[in-house]
This record gives C-alpha cells, sequence and structure tokens, in this order.
C-alpha cells in the first residue's frame, strides 16, 4: 500500500476523479474550483466548486502542527473525528455539517460547504454578536449530551462507543495546554511584559490551583457524555439570514463532562466582551457577557425536556436530574474559568485579544485572567450563571491599572 499524500490545490480534481464517495456529486470532469483556506493548526481546508455551483470541503489532517513541524500529530484524529461527526449528526444534524465521505488511507473527510456562514469568531471580533448563536449551542449541548450518556444509551452500546472514540494524543494536548502549562514555566507560554504580574498571582493562588487540579482530574476521568472538546468561537459557524448554527472541527472529541463544551463557549464568549471593554463598547460587552446565561438556560430547558425519554427511569428519577444539573452547572463554571486563561497565557491565543493594540491587549488579558480565576472559584459560593456574569462583569470594567 503507498503511503498517504498531502493534497494541494492542484491535486485536489484528480484526487477526486478517483474518490468519487468524496466528490459528493461533483462534476469532476467539467472543471472545479479549488481554494485552500486552512487557518488553523492541524488541517488543510479546501472549498472546492463546480461549475455549475455545486460545492464540497475536503479536510485533511497534517502529520505535525502546522506552525512548528516538529511537533508530531497523529493522524488517526480524523477517523475519531469522523466518528463524532456521525453521532453528533445522528443526534442534532441542525447544528454540525454533513458528512459525505472519509479517505481513512489519506486521511481526507469530505463535508458540506458552509462558506455561506461566518466564523463567529470573527464576527463578534467585526462588532456582529449573532446573539442567537448561544442558544443553538446550548440546546446541541443538551442534546448530545443526553444522547450519549448513561441517560440516552444502555451500559453497554455506551461503553462500545466510549472504547471507539478514545482520543488519548489529543486529550493529553488539551490536558496540557489548559489544566498544567498555563500554572508552570512553560515555552508555549507568551505574555506581554505589563501582564506578567498578573500570571504569576495566578500561580501562587492555592484556591485556584486547587480548582484547576481538580478540574483536570474531572476532565480525565469522567467520561459522561461524547464531547465536541474544542467548542470555542472559532469552531462555530453563523449565518444571519436564517439564524444557522453549525459546530465543526470536532478532532478534540471525546467522552469527557458535559460541562466541558459549554465552558469552552462560556470562556470565549467572557474573552469576546473583554476585547469590547476594552475598545469602549460597553454596551457590546454587555450584550455578550449575556449570552453564557442564555447559553445556560437553552441546554437545561432542551435537557430537562430529554430527561422523560431517560432508557432506565427505575433509579434515575428526579431527583439524578436535579444533581445532574447542578453538576454540570458547576463544571461549566470552572471549565470556562480554565479555559478563558489558557487563551491568554498559553499557545492557541484568542484573536479578539491578540488583534488589540498593546495597550488594550494588556488591559484586555488582565480582564480575562481575573475573571477566569473568578469563575473557577467563584462557583463554589455559586453556581447561578446569571450571578457569575455579574462578577465578570464588574471584573472586566475594573481590570484597567
Amino acid at each position: 500500500m503507498s503511503e498517504p499524500v498531502l493534497l494541494t490545490v492542484d491535486t485536489v480534481a484528480g484526487y477526486l476523479s478517483r474518490e468519487p464517495e468524496l466528490a459528493a456529486g461533483l462534476d469532476v470532469e467539467g472543471g472545479l474550483s479549488v481554494l485552500e483556506v486552512g487557518d488553523g493548526n492541524l488541517n488543510l481546508v479546501f472549498l472546492i466548486e463546480d461549475a455549475a455551483g455545486r460545492r464540497v470541503v475536503l479536510k485533511q489532517s497534517l502529520p505535525h502542527v502546522r506552525t512548528d513541524p516538529s511537533w508530531p500529530m497523529t493522524r488517526e484524529r480524523t477517523a475519531r473525528e469522523v466518528r463524532i461527526l456521525r453521532e453528533h449528526g445522528r443526534v442534532d444534524a441542525e447544528h454540525v455539517p454533513a458528512l459525505y465521505g472519509f479517505d481513512a488511507r489519506n486521511y481526507v473527510v469530505a463535508m458540506e460547504d458552509l462558506r455561506d456562514h461566518n466564523v463567529w469568531r470573527r464576527e463578534l471580533i467585526a462588532g456582529r454578536v449573532h446573539p442567537y448563536a448561544a442558544e443553538a449551542l446550548g440546546r446541541y449541548v443538551a442534546k448530545v449530551g443526553f444522547a450519549t450518556s448513561v441517560f440516552g444509551l444502555r451500559g453497554p452500546d455506551k461503553r462500545r462507543l466510549v472504547a471507539a472514540t478514545v482520543n488519548p494524543e489529543l486529550s493529553e494536548i488539551t490536558e496540557d495546554l489548559v489544566f498544567t502549562e498555563p500554572y508552570v514555566e512553560h515555552p508555549h507560554n507568551v505574555v506581554l511584559a505589563a501582564n506578567e504580574a498578573d500570571v504569576a498571582a495566578l500561580r501562587e493562588d492555592g484556591s485556584l490551583l486547587r480548582e484547576i487540579g481538580l478540574a483536570k482530574i474531572r476532565f480525565q476521568d469522567d467520561a459522561q457524555s461524547l464531547l465536541h472538546g474544542d467548542l470555542h468561537t472559532g469552531s462555530v459557524l453563523v449565518r444571519e439570514s436564517d439564524e444557522s448554527v453549525r459546530a465543526f472541527d470536532a478532532e478534540f472529541g471525546a467522552f469527557g463532562p458535559t460541562g466541558f463544551d459549554l465552558g469552552a463557549v462560556w470562556a470565549n464568549l467572557v474573552i469576546a466582551a473583554a476585547r469590547a471593554e476594552a475598545l469602549g463598547e460597553r454596551t457590546r460587552a454587555a450584550v455578550i457577557l449575556g449570552l453564557p446565561e442564555q447559553l445556560w438556560s437553552a441546554f437545561e430547558a432542551e435537557y430537562r425536556a430529554l430527561w422523560p425519554a431517560r432508557i432506565d427511569p427505575r433509579v434515575f428519577g428526579n431527583e439524578v436530574l436535579e444533581g445532574t444539573i447542578a453538576r454540570i452547572r458547576s463544571d461549566a463554571a470552572v471549565f470556562a474559568g480554565a479555559k478563558a486563561i489558557r487563551r491568554v497565557v498559553g499557545f492557541a491565543k484568542a484573536a479578539d485579544i491578540e488583534s488589540l493594540d498593546e495597550d488594550r491587549r494588556e488591559v484586555a488579558a488582565r480582564a480575562v485572567l481575573r475573571a477566569g480565576r473568578s469563575l473557577a472559584v467563584g462557583r463554589l459560593d455559586d453556581d447561578a450563571p446569571g450571578n457569575l456574569t455579574a462578577h465578570v462583569a464588574e471584573i472586566l470594567t475594573t481590570a484597567r491599572p
């Protein structure tokens, strides 16, 4: 068997002529327009269109981090992402791209072209909030979180799915980047000189370190549901005309605590609000800070609506539901704090902050770090997302030196 080959703009047409399943109905012989748009760290992404306007996206995993070829990455992550996309699509096709095919030998996925959508992070940076996205993502996490939990799967089926979606290499990256590296000296950590004291204060904060350590254990040990695994605003597409919302790039997906995905969205909304506040756009910051509560409310309402369909009501009574909801809410807050801090201190920073001029970036970074600490530690005293958001709002308005 020949070695896997990396596609280029010039070789895509020939490749699709040999892989008709991945062509998804395109007229390859009639000529194709091919554009490579991968701007992440791990993949090649090609937007392809034929003469009749039919479109498909090809995504191919790289064997290393794009910006650091010395950092190898397992290409098996693509097969795992395909499995997650299939499972999530089975449960909630409205909020993920349609999957057309998968070439396991070359690690190429063919999926729905969503170029009529925009990346939510870019929209937030441009000042367009798309508030409906928070509610849509809350419903998405609830549907997937319920359907792939013990409430939606029988024990043997869930265990088989857990085994089929184990993602050790990328889960370890999450564990390192989110829960460890920001709190130690590490080459991935870079901040402005003006923010070094802010980072040092976090590393000396015993209460925060305790919560981060416990959160890391929970992320490693709790196979509650099949996560997207990297549900930030940069992995969400939005289309305002019909309020369409799609989550993509689930290659970090694996089983874990349901609150992790909610916390990832929450953290990135805090980051977006910190940017708006640093720019003096206080009204827009307040609108963005209202979205975590909408995210949570939509999640909880959907989860409760699904509860009567639980597989085994014999010991899963309503008290179990209340305990489960409370635990997910608490998890979401501490994971939000961890994800917010890591996007400022460690590898793969948030463009919302990094694209600011240095003075504003200092202020926004400080605000996010303090907000992250408040979410991780403050959830012990008050789990209500609305109240935690109020604390964060106060932090964002007082982070100026």
